[in-house]
């Protein structure tokens, strides 16, 4: 099975098992499933982002007042509390992130006449396109004939030296407890939801942390047992784990040996759906 069919599959399962507020793929044997893109955008670039994300199919939840869109596989949250970043993503070690769709000449016509800001893929490729918004976030998008969902979370894609990619690979594996694999001639760990790809470049590029993408995310259903696992590994923690008030995340931070920003999360319900 390719590996984008593998994450839809997980997918399809997670949605038809729960609602819209559950865990957006089922967690794997680690207990992690993928969580979300982390934003810090001002509040004229959060309404933005709003309307980009509302017309390519996410949907709007206000957990603590603060706006987060879902999509299957992921959430996006929009808002940091320690304010807007600087940087698009890229430049960053996580150059861009990504959607796949089954159809992208169907899926970029509809979002062009809703004014979504769509860039041709690579080359003028027709099973490829990017969306950039107005903060500088890259989203790429790719066609995924066999999908049934009109859209899902589909990749992380980190830019390293050649050097770095396969510690990076095997990082992710044995952390997250991915699959290790190969799309398109690159590198990728499988993740539910989503997945890490890993690209050449001949320069080390710069940390998430401050940037537009400020962080990604994983969803673990036992932070604290997660927490005791990757301490043993030799990971360190950016902050003391979190003990909510009951009935809020429980988070903490992590990062990678190469500058990407990492919540864990023991995701609190995101509340009611927000259809206005």
């Amino acid at each position: 099975m390719k590996p984008g069919n593998f994450i839809a599959l997980l997918l399809v399962s997670a949605l038809a098992a729960g609602s819209a507020a559950a865990q957006p793929a089922p967690f794997n044997a680690t207990g992690v499933t993928f969580g979300h893109w982390h934003l810090a955008s001002t509040p004229a670039n959060v309404e933005a982002n709003k309307k980009i994300f509302f017309a390519m199919g996410g949907r709007l939840f206000m957990p603590g007042g603060a706006p987060v869109m879902m999509f299957p596989g992921t959430y996006i949250n929009l808002t940091l509390n320690s304010g807007p970043g600087s940087g698009e993503t890229v430049g960053s070690v996580v150059n861009r992130v990504g959607f796949a769709v089954p159809n992208i000449q169907a899926a970029v016509a509809k979002w062009k006449a809703a004014g979504v800001p769509v860039l041709p893929g690579d080359n003028n490729r027709m099973d490829q396109a990017f969306v950039v918004t107005p903060d500088g976030l890259r989203i790429e998008i790719l066609e995924d004939k066999a999908q049934t969902m009109p859209i899902r979370s589909d990749q992380v894609h980190l830019f390293l030296t050649e050097a770095e990619i396969p510690k990076a690979e095997a990082w992710y594996a044995k952390t997250f407890g991915g699959i290790a694999n190969t799309r398109a001639n690159e590198p990728v760990v499988d993740v539910p939801g989503s997945q890490i790809r890993f690209a050449k470049v001949p320069t080390a590029q710069a940390p998430t942390k401050g940037r537009i993408l400020d962080h990604i995310g994983f969803d673990v259903n036992d932070l604290p047992a997660f927490v005791r696992k990757i301490e043993a590994e030799g990971i360190k923690l950016d902050q003391p784990l979190r003990t909510p008030n009951p009935g809020a995340n429980n988070i903490t931070y992590i990062t990678d040996p190469w500058g990407t920003r990492i919540e864990l999360i023991q995701r609190a319900p995101l509340g009611p759906e927000v259809t206005n």
